[in-house]
């Protein structure tokens, strides 16, 4: 068959071709993924300190940055049902020392009847901070509080002149007096003539 002949030499070009492509062609890095060789560590979780919480009767609570609401100015502020790490308490035992974040230290007072404390212990007693110095004491210039001041000119109060001592008088009974007839029984008497001359009088005019 003509052409028979041009088949094997085909077949061993494209043989040849095929083994030149393997030997030639660019080496391929494989990428192998890094397995961990340690172990990972197991995660526990710590025991947390003693939490407070406001009571649910109160909707806001005043934090204070000392034991006082007098002596310590109102730092924020705690919301209804707010759970906050209690850190210590007051020497008198009316305060509770909080963990509250944005404020020098991080921690504020709380008044103690104001929240309840929700995992009971024992509280490590704080010492009171400084108290803060205020930012400027007030004066008052003399000049011009002496302006609207109105000068007061003394004067001397008059003498005080005691009254007389005040007697009572008293009535001494009359020595006289048990000789006498009474004058009650004198103005009978003279009724009883009078109304004896009338009774004659009108007897003689019949």
């Amino acid at each position: 068959m003509p052409g028979f002949g041009k088949r094997p030499v085909a077949f061993l070009l494209a043989v040849c071709a095929g083994a030149l492509s393997l030997f030639f062609s660019p080496a391929q890095d494989l990428a192998v993924a890094q397995q961990p060789t340690g172990s990972v560590p197991t995660v526990t979780g710590t025991e947390t300190g003693m939490i407070v919480r406001v009571n649910l009767d109160l909707e806001i609570v005043n934090v204070y940055a000392g034991p006082s609401s007098y002596l310590y100015p109102s730092v924020g502020v705690l919301l209804l049902g707010q759970e906050v790490p209690a850190l210590g308490i007051s020497e008198d035992e009316d305060w509770i020392q909080v963990y509250y974040p944005g404020v020098p230290d991080s921690v504020a007072w709380v008044y103690g009847p104001y929240v309840t404390i929700i995992k009971t212990g024992r509280l490590p007693v704080v010492p009171a901070p400084s108290t803060p110095t205020p930012l400027s004491t007030p004066t008052i210039d003399p000049t011009l509080a002496a302006a609207f001041i109105e000068p007061v000119t003394p004067t001397r109060l008059p003498t005080f002149t005691p009254p007389p001592e005040f007697v009572v008088p008293t009535f001494l009974p009359n020595p006289d007096s048990s000789s006498r007839v009474p004058a009650g029984l004198l103005i009978i008497g003279f009724g009883f003539i009078g109304a004896f001359g009338a009774l004659i009088s009108f007897l003689r005019g019949r």
